[in-house]
């Protein structure tokens, strides 16, 4: 597993371009977010999907899918997202959110029969940079966290030590992470009225 070192506060271009290019050729890779580290991979790459569910025991047809966007245009190219669900979003991200949101059918065939798909845009240029240079969401889920303690589940030294051995090309050390997992909110059956699925990092204010 090839380790990249990048910093929120300072981007190194050639990096990410590599860990885009990881991306494009099917790869999957680990990265920071504003609350845990995620494993990801592109978005619109069946094949890559499949290794991140086997992976992460995810059944696609049973467990909500998400995605990490660079903004909410790109968002919006993959959910169905209406005025109050925009006006939502616009005030909680960049932020610790992700948002469930009617799934549009620009989503690869992995998501058919999904209604619905997890948004994130989260407050870390790091993984901002990567959806936005791929041009494509980064389908993501935070590293599984058995067995680890809190301090291990932030560092980067011990998470590459955990996953050094597994299905994983890349992974990006953005410094300590987050303990804490993203709040999830469901705004499919009305925007107007969210539901909090699950309490986690940031403010409930909706």
């Amino acid at each position: 597993m090839q380790i990249l070192r990048i910093y929120p506060s300072s981007i190194n271009d050639r990096f990410i371009q590599q860990a885009v290019d990881t991306l494009r050729d099917g790869g999957i890779i680990i990265y920071p977010t504003d609350t845990l580290y995620a494993i990801a991979c592109n978005a619109l790459s069946a094949p890559a999907i499949d290794r991140v569910c086997r992976l992460k025991g995810l059944n696609p047809q049973k467990n909500t899918l998400s995605i990490v966007c660079g903004s909410i245009s790109q968002a919006s190219e993959y959910a169905r997202i209406d005025n109050a669900a925009f006006n939502l979003l616009r005030s909680h991200t960049p932020g610790p959110y992700t948002f469930i949101l009617p799934a549009a059918t620009t989503l690869p065939k992995v998501f058919k029969g999904r209604r619905e798909v997890g948004i994130r845009i989260p407050d870390n240029a790091i993984a901002r940079h990567l959806a936005d240079e791929l041009g494509s969401p980064l389908l993501s889920t935070s590293i599984p966290t058995d067995g680890l303690s809190e301090d291990e589940i932030i560092m980067p030294e011990e998470i590459a030590l955990r996953f050094e051995n597994m299905d994983i090309d890349m992974m990006i050390d953005g410094g300590n992470g987050n303990a804490i997992p993203s709040t999830i909110v469901r705004l499919t059956a009305d925007s107007r009225q969210p539901e909090i699925v699950r309490e986690g990092a940031g403010t409930i204010d909706f």
